[in-house]
């Protein structure tokens, strides 16, 4: 499988051990050696948090092509209403654009999902995670074989699975919901911080 272009390039790691990574977060894993299993482990189970919560997972629905509600304004987790699906293009395109509701046009970016119950909106086109990213309703040991797994991440490393998450919007609004949703745990800052420290212990799954 190919690597999905990233938006820095690699050679831009630095001496210090920082990627130029994007203007919201800082890639700057641990040194190798300096993380034991144990806290690789501790990373993974807020890793998971992150992962498992509505605001990431609600989109990670694999060849189902169906989006999904869930959360605690939705009791229980059921497929996107309106009868929505985003096709092979996970977009939307052979049935109904997602940017159909989902737009992108707003003069005003701090306040555009302001709105309760509205179309949550980001500065760039909105669509479903690619197939093997399915992970709704799996467990942590299945969504992390499935992360360290190269041919289902996209065939990323842990510095590139923490710099996918600086350049995707849709990522970016998980922390920032607004319109009254319960945005994803922690931060994003925190969250790549986990992903590199998992990555350094060697990405250690529970089972191990």
């Amino acid at each position: 499988m190919m690597k999905r272009t990233l938006w820095a390039p690699l050679a831009l790691l630095a001496a210090t051990g920082v990627w130029a990574a994007g203007e919201t977060i800082e890639i700057n894993p641990p040194a190798e050696g300096s993380v034991s299993t144990e806290e690789g482990l501790a990373a993974w189970g807020r890793i998971y948090e992150v992962a498992s919560h509505p605001r990431c997972a609600n989109c990670h629905t694999g060849e189902s092509d169906r989006p999904m509600w869930s959360g605690p304004s939705y009791g229980k987790a059921r497929p996107h209403g309106m009868n929505i699906r985003a096709g092979e293009s996970r977009i939307g395109a052979e049935h109904i654009l997602c940017s159909t509701c989902h737009t992108t046009k707003d003069e005003d970016w701090s306040n555009a999902n302001a709105v309760p119950h509205a179309a949550p909106r980001v500065a760039a086109e909105w669509q479903l995670a690619p197939v093997e990213a399915d992970w709704f309703g799996r467990s942590s040991v299945e969504i992390c074989r499935q992360l360290r797994d190269p041919e289902r991440n996209g065939d990323r490393d842990m510095l590139e699975l923490a710099a996918h998450l600086d350049h995707d919007l849709i990522l970016h609004w998980a922390w920032a919901p607004g319109g009254g949703r319960e945005p994803a745990p922690y931060s994003l800052q925190e969250h790549v911080n986990d992903i590199l420290t998992w990555g350094v212990a060697g990405m250690p799954c529970p089972e191990n």
